[in-house]
C-alpha cells in the first residue's frame, strides 16, 4: 500500500510540472510576442530601464491609459509580471487561456475582494512580480485619478518592495479591441524603488497610497517636461 501511495503521489507531482512547464513556455513565448509586437507596432518607447530586482518579491504600479497597458509594460520588464485585471475582462472565452498562462489574477470591481488580495499575496510569497493598475480604471484624461488603498494594505502585508511606472502616448481614448489593432506610440517611465515605512505595526495606508501616487505622479511631470 505504501509503494501505491508513493507511486500516486510521484505520478500526481509529475502532472503538475507538466502543466507548470507548459504555462512557464506560454508565458515565456507570449512575452517575446508581446515585446516585438510592443516595440515594432507600437513604437514603444522606454524612457528608463525597468529597476525591478533580478529576483524575489516586487510590486509595480502604474497609471492606466488603456486595455493595452500590460502588453506595453511587459515588454519592458525582464522578468514576468502577475497582472491583477478585471474579473470581466478576464472572464471572456477567447482570451482566457492567456491570462491562465500568465497567472492573471480577476479581481471582482463591485467591492473590496478578499480572494484576489490572498491570490495577490500569495503570488508575492513565491517571489514573483505583481503588477497593479492602482487608479481601478482606464483613464480618460491626462490627469492622474485617486489611487485606491490595495497597493499600500499588500505592500504592508507582504513587505514587498513597490516600483512605479508612468505610461503616456497616442493609445488614449481607444476602446478595449481598437487599441490593440491601431497602431500607436507609446512611451514608459520606470521609476527607483519607492522608500515606503513597511515596518509599522500600525501602517497608515492612506499616508502609503499618497505616497505611492506621489511616486507615481512625479514621473509623470518629468516625461512632461522632457515632451515641453
Amino acid at each position: 500500500m505504501l509503494a501505491v501511495g508513493v507511486f500516486a503521489c510521484a505520478v500526481q507531482a509529475r502532472k503538475r510540472l507538466s502543466i507548470d512547464w507548459r504555462k512557464e513556455v506560454i508565458a515565456r513565448t507570449l512575452k517575446a510576442a508581446g515585446k516585438l509586437y510592443a516595440q515594432g507596432y507600437h513604437h514603444l518607447e522606454v524612457v528608463n530601464p525597468c529597476p525591478l530586482p533580478k529576483r524575489g518579491p516586487a510590486i509595480l504600479v502604474c497609471n492606466h491609459v488603456s486595455s493595452l497597458d500590460p502588453v506595453l509594460i511587459q515588454a519592458a520588464c525582464p522578468r514576468l509580471v502577475t497582472w491583477m485585471m478585471a474579473k470581466e475582462y478576464y472572464d471572456l472565452a477567447a482570451m482566457r487561456w492567456a491570462f491562465q498562462a500568465i497567472d492573471a489574477i480577476p479581481v471582482a470591481r463591485s467591492g473590496k475582494d478578499l480572494s484576489a488580495t490572498r491570490a495577490a499575496l500569495r503570488a508575492l510569497q513565491k517571489g514573483q512580480v505583481v503588477g497593479i493598475f492602482p487608479e481601478g480604471k482606464i483613464e480618460t484624461s491626462t490627469d492622474l485619478l485617486p489611487f485606491e488603498v490595495g497597493v499600500a494594505m499588500l505592500a504592508h502585508h507582504s513587505k514587498a518592495e513597490v516600483y512605479p511606472a508612468y505610461l503616456d502616448g497616442t493609445q488614449r481614448g481607444q476602446d478595449m479591441l481598437t487599441v490593440f489593432f491601431r497602431s500607436q506610440c507609446a512611451k514608459l517611465t520606470f521609476g527607483p524603488k519607492i522608500e515606503l515605512d513597511l515596518a509599522s505595526h500600525r501602517p497608515d495606508f492612506a499616508a502609503t497610497t499618497k505616497q505611492i501616487r506621489g511616486a507615481v505622479e512625479s514621473l509623470m511631470g518629468a516625461a512632461s517636461s522632457l515632451q515641453a
